[in-house]
């Protein structure tokens, strides 16, 4: 085997275990960016803990044979420029990065979403933005989960509180009832 062989190999292991770990994945065709926006997309990445990479279409390919995004439906997609950022805790976060990113018209011009891969699901571009991107993290559904644990507990305070409140009303009430009577 040559060695061009062995990192090409290489390579394409390294793809498919990425695809094989992440939690979601999107592809970008980020034609005309320029090397300042690049960059600073692939900041954002970094910050949010997403892995991305421009990868050769051919590679991609070769990597999603025999797994379940080997259809017709993603490898469309492997056409012109390709670079692809993997999410591995939260499914949404390239997403959202991605949506953030694209929201100055220059940039949502020249940095198209080709499609979207949650559990082996093929998501077309347009559906990454607007159901993706929308999806509360991790951390928000934790928080919601949480709030929904404690709303009994919370109604149970409320309820217990409510005779001696209300005996604390009665009784101002009626010290200002008394003092007016003066």
């Amino acid at each position: 085997m040559s060695a061009t062989h062995a990192a090409k190999q290489e390579q394409i292991d390294l793809i498919k275990d990425r695809f094989a770990r992440a939690t979601a994945a999107v592809l970008v065709d980020f034609r005309g960016l320029n090397v300042a926006k690049t960059t600073e997309l692939r900041n954002l990445f970094r910050k949010a803990g997403v892995e991305y990479k421009v990868l050769k279409n051919t590679l991609i390919e070769k990597a999603v044979q025999g797994t379940p995004l080997a259809t017709d439906k993603f490898l469309a997609n492997l056409v012109g420029q390709t670079g692809v950022a993997w999410s591995f805790e939260d499914p949404a976060t390239a997403a959202k990065v991605l949506r953030d990113f694209r929201k100055d018209e220059v940039v949502a011009a020249r940095l198209a979403i080709k499609c979207g891969v949650i559990e082996n699901t093929v998501m077309e571009g347009p559906r990454v933005e607007t159901e993706l991107a929308t999806m509360p993290g991790k951390d928000e559904i934790r928080a919601m989960f949480l709030a929904q644990l404690l709303a009994p507990a919370q109604a149970l305070v409320r309820q217990l509180n409510a005779p001696g409140q209300n005996l604390s009303y009665v009784l101002d009430a009626r010290r200002r009832q008394l003092e007016e009577g003066k």
